[in-house]
This record gives C-alpha cells, structure tokens and sequence, in this order.
C-alpha cells in the first residue's frame, strides 16, 4: 500500500491524505502480480512508467517493491541539491538524489514495513526545504530480497565486468561459487592509496572503475564484491562502519543459509581489524 502527503494546511492534508491512501490502496492490489516478463527482470530493474506516484519535486515506482526495492527520479529536473531521507520505525538514512531527472534504485534493505521517503531540495545555502514525500508499506517476497538487486551504493548492469566475471568464475554450490569469488577478491586486487586520500565526503562505490582497474577503497573492493554473489542468487550485503574504529566498508553474504563475513580489504592485506561495528548497509 502506498501512501502519500502533500504540504498543505492540516485540514486539507487530512482530507487528501484519506482519498488517496483509497485509490493507492486499490492500484496497489491490482498490481499485487509483479510485471515481470521474465525472472531476468528482477535482477535488473527498470523504471515503470505505470507504477509510479508523484509527490512535489519526488516520483517513484514502486511497483516491484515486493523485490525489496523502488526507483526514484525527480520529476521536474532543478539545478539545486537534492537530499532524501528514509525513515523506518525510527531509523534513518540519507541519500542523495540525483537532480536532472536519472532514474536511481533504492533499496527496502530493513525488510517489510512502512518506508517514509521525504525529499528535501537545497534552496539557500545549507538550508534544505521539503520538496515530496511518499509513503510505502513493503511487503517483500522475503527479507534478503533487497541483497539480490543493484542498487544505488552497489550498481552494476548485465554488461558490468564483475557480472560478467562472475559467471565465468562460478559453478557449482553456493559455498564453491562463494569461495571462488572470495579467492577471486584475495588475489585480483590491490588497495588505492591515492584515491583514498582523495576520495570526497559521500561518494559512492565504483563498481565497474575498480574492477577494470584492479584497484580500489574499502567500499568499492566490498560493492564489486557484493555485485559478483548477488547476480549468482546469493544474498549479500555492502556493510558500513568502523573496523577498529576506523570507517570501513566489507561484506556479509548469506550462503547456504549460513552468515558469512567477508573483507576484502583485510584479504589484501591492507588492514588488519579485529572489531568490527557496523552503522549502515545496502
């Protein structure tokens, strides 16, 4: 079920809360079928023009939500930041979104439940102001779905190197297919000092730029990673947090049904952490 509301008078907003929870309530159970032509699509979202709602400068589909994601754009494209903040039973994450109008893939990452999607855009100086809001109550196909399909922190396409390694480096179960892609990280890759060095507040992995050059920070070694099992139907997250108390960014899959922790960038020999607290992941 879908739920939006707008910035008006209370009232007003009340009102417009009630009819459209109505009309989203029943599009919602008209499309409980996923649109999917084949499984392949699941893997490898694309926006649906049919299944989108929109609030302000926000428009989202949502319309395969069940598989732990949604699609977000801003409808009217602005020359001005773009900030959303996810809210779920009392937790938050921020993203940004892009501004011109590029379709990006969020993740339903915390499981079935309502999701609040509040869009702020940057109008003077640090000041922000709201700019849409959506409400989502996900009801997903199970809880690791969202660790099965790209997403904005772990991006990859059927043509993405990793992808395309990845078949080629795995058969068999999950545990010889896990440990092929571990083996794979432990002696393919190095550790990029200089871009660590550089790296700016907020920026995202490079999934295909670290595969093709070999090389790269914790976030991206952990997001190429995460890329290779999820396209093998093994559930694996991107974690975000401290590993000694340094921000640091690795892996935890699900193989066989068994949690397994996974740091590429201790596999390389560019950390040795022993205590690890996790903040996020995607």
């Amino acid at each position: 079920m879908l739920r939006r509301r707008r910035l008006l008078p209370f009232i007003l907003a009340g009102i417009s809360l009630f009819l459209l929870t109505l009309i989203l309530s029943a599009s919602s159970r008209r499309s409980a079928v996923p649109a999917y032509a084949s499984a392949a699509d699941a893997l490898w979202p694309q926006f649906n023009e049919e299944g989108t709602v929109i609030d302000g400068l926000l428009e989202m589909d949502y319309s395969h939500a069940e598989h732990g994601y949604v699609i977000c754009r801003t409808a009217i494209p602005t020359a001005n930041r773009l900030k959303m903040r996810v809210v779920y039973e009392g937790m938050q994450l921020t993203y940004d979104l892009d501004n011109g109008g590029k379709a990006e893939i969020f993740p339903l990452q915390l499981g079935s439940g309502y999701y609040e999607f509040d869009l702020y855009e940057n109008v003077d100086g640090s000041k922000y102001a709201a700019a849409g809001q959506i409400g989502l109550e996900a009801a997903l196909v199970s809880e690791t779905a969202a660790f099965l399909v790209p997403n904005q922190y772990v991006y990859y396409t059927s043509e993405s190197p990793s992808v395309l390694k990845s078949d080629e480096i795995s058969s068999g179960s999950q545990s010889e297919i896990y440990q092929a892609v571990c083996d794979f990280m432990a002696s393919e890759f190095t550790y990029d000092f200089v871009r660590a060095q550089t790296i700016s507040p907020g920026e995202l992995p490079e999934v295909d730029t670290c595969f093709e050059m070999k090389t790269g920070i914790c976030q991206d070694l952990a997001s190429v990673m995460v890329s290779m099992l999820r396209v093998q139907g093994i559930p694996s997250r991107l974690m975000i947090g401290y590993a000694d108390g340094y921000y640091h960014a690795w892996t935890q899959s699900i193989v066989d049904g068994e949690e397994k922790f996974f740091d590429s960038t201790a596999a390389i020999n560019a950390l040795n952490a022993a205590d690890y607290a996790t903040e996020r992941y995607y």
